[in-house]
């Protein structure tokens, strides 16, 4: 990978971690599924005017957008406002690695290999260290909705392998205009008409600055971005950045928003990112052996 395209992969990483102390900073004035909302009307509008839409038909649109979109950032908002740490959600988000591997296994007839049942095994154990340390900074309810929405991602991972070859960014910004109405929806129904008004017509500084980050770096610079790399790179490649995320996540909420990890926490973190690299890599190491046992 060029010097520069290696810059480019970790603004990505930088973009996507700093986007859980974002989503907290921003709600703390706008209600979750309205802030949702305004992430998705602002990502797919004017982007809509300029960048062409994806040569894929609308049900696959409408499954990506309310999938990968809605229903993921439906339960991380939510999960993030009744509780969940953002260096944690940036976390247990990542179990949608393993989500898509499960059911790449019984949507698309994939097969698991080696590596990825222990690396599940390995991350499920960690995610059971994280969910054992409910009550102080981490809710039961904040942790589970983080789950959902790392399923909700991996059932977006899905359709994406189902719709194949498309252009990324432009399935990002046309699947961008499929939440907006059920957010508002949403936010009418469980946050009422009065808060929504309220929320708006009192929205701060900081809630913009949260709504902007959102739509423009965390989601079109940032998927723009990671869909050039796919582009010049194997998946194989790129992938492996993803681990960074939590990283960056965790070291900016202890810095920006004083979180600390218990040692349960510490302990269940270390063990998912664990799995996650022997997800990742564990298949090399399988080939390597198999090599040196013939």
């Amino acid at each position: 990978m060029s010097p520069k395209d290696l810059l480019l992969a970790l603004v990505v990483i930088v973009a996507w971690g700093l986007n859980f102390v974002v989503i907290k900073i921003g709600l703390q004035g706008v209600p979750p599924m309205l802030l949702g909302a305004l992430r998705f009307t602002l990502a797919a509008l004017p982007a809509v005017f300029f960048i062409k839409r994806p040569n894929v038909p609308w049900q696959w649109l409408l499954a990506y957008g309310t999938t990968i979109s809605l229903g993921q950032f439906s339960f991380l908002f939510s999960a993030m406002y009744v509780g969940m740490p953002a260096g944690l959600a940036s976390l247990v988000l990542q179990a949608q690695a393993f989500f898509t591997l499960l059911l790449a296994v019984m949507f698309l007839g994939e097969r698991f290999r080696p590596q990825n049942l222990i690396g599940l095994i390995i991350a499920a154990g960690g995610l059971i260290f994280i969910g054992m340390e409910s009550g102080g900074n981490l809710s039961v309810l904040g942790f589970v909705l983080t789950l959902c929405a790392a399923a909700m991602w991996g059932m977006g991972n899905i359709v994406t392998k189902r719709i194949g070859q498309a252009d990324m960014l432009g399935l990002v910004v046309w699947g961008s205009l499929i939440p907006p109405v059920p957010f508002y929806l949403l936010s009418y129904w469980l946050e009422g008409p009065e808060r929504m008004i309220s929320a708006l017509q009192g929205i701060s500084l900081p809630s913009i600055l949260t709504v902007v980050y959102l739509a423009f770096i965390a989601t079109l610079l940032g998927y723009g971005l990671w869909s050039r790399l796919l582009s010049r790179y194997p998946a194989s490649q790129v992938a492996p950045f993803s681990l960074l995320v939590p990283i960056v996540g965790i070291a900016s909420a202890a810095v920006f928003l004083d979180e600390q990890l218990t040692p349960f926490q510490l302990i269940g973190a270390l063990l998912v990112m664990a799995g996650l690299a022997v997800n990742v890599f564990g298949g090399r190491l399988f080939t390597s052996r198999q090599r040196v046992l013939s």
